[in-house]
Parts: structure tokens; C-alpha cells; sequence
């Protein structure tokens, strides 16, 4: 049994739960699929008139009882820490225990709905090795 979150400087915490990463604001559709047992991926997005106007795509493992970000593409040009993929291009946030250690451009400046769809590709066709790097970084042995 979880319980209610709570939001402490920006990050959500479950205080009995397992989750550390942050809490972006809310989305009109949010989506958590899970892909192992220790991996998912979650996608927010809000648009207006079918336009995406911002958007998550994260990578998560679950590391010390809580949900950690592995990798994150995100769009939000009114947000204190997000990107503006039609200015700026499609960057993926890499995390290291627990903090971002580096914004490399993945791809040029595109419309928000093209960087939405082309971050979900990427973490298809990527993710394994994002995951491999993860546990490598934090001494994470899996049972194969």
C-alpha cells in the first residue's frame, strides 16, 4: 500500500512509497508504461488544438526505493527549467545519482509534436543502452 503524495521543493515524494524523481506540473495525458521490472517510461503532454504546447518523456528505474530519472527530453518554454525544442532543439537530460549531469542535443529545432514523437523513438531505440549505464553508474547488478 502507497501512500498520498507529497511535494517537497519542487520533487515528488511518496513518504511511504518509492518515488524521488520530480513532479512536473500537470498534463492534460500522462502515460506511465512499464518496460521491466525496474524500468519505465513516462510520457506527459498538454496541447491546444492538437499543437503539443509541452511535454515529458522520461526514463525511470527504480534504484534505493524510489523512482530515479535516468534520461529526460522535455518541452516546456514557460517552465522554470524546460527547454524550447522549436528554438533550442530536442536536448536529453542525463541524470547521474540523482542530478543532471549534461544536456546533449539529440536533435535540431523542430515543431513540438515532431520532438514529442521523435523523443519516444529514441528512448525505443535507445533505451536499453541508457538503462545499462544507469546500473553501470550506481554498482547495479541485475539477475538475468
Amino acid at each position: 500500500m502507497q501512500s498520498a503524495p507529497r511535494i517537497f521543493g519542487g520533487r515528488f515524494i511518496l513518504v511511504h512509497g518509492f518515488s524521488h524523481v520530480r513532479n512536473p506540473r500537470d498534463y492534460d495525458r500522462e502515460f506511465t508504461t512499464p518496460l521491466e521490472f525496474r524500468v519505465r517510461r513516462r510520457i506527459g503532454y498538454s496541447h491546444d488544438h492538437g499543437m503539443v504546447t509541452r511535454f515529458v518523456v522520461q526514463l525511470e528505474y527504480r534504484f534505493d526505493d524510489g523512482w530515479r530519472e535516468v534520461v529526460r527530453f522535455d518541452h516546456d518554454p514557460e517552465g522554470e527549467q524546460g527547454h524550447d525544442v522549436t528554438v533550442e532543439g530536442v536536448h536529453m537530460d542525463v541524470y547521474r545519482n540523482g542530478e543532471k549531469i549534461r544536456s546533449p542535443e539529440i536533435f535540431p529545432p523542430m515543431p513540438a509534436n515532431d520532438a514529442l514523437t521523435s523523443a519516444e523513438e529514441h528512448l525505443t531505440q535507445h533505451g536499453e543502452r541508457y538503462i545499462k549505464r544507469f546500473e553501470e553508474w550506481h554498482d547495479i547488478r541485475r539477475n538475468r
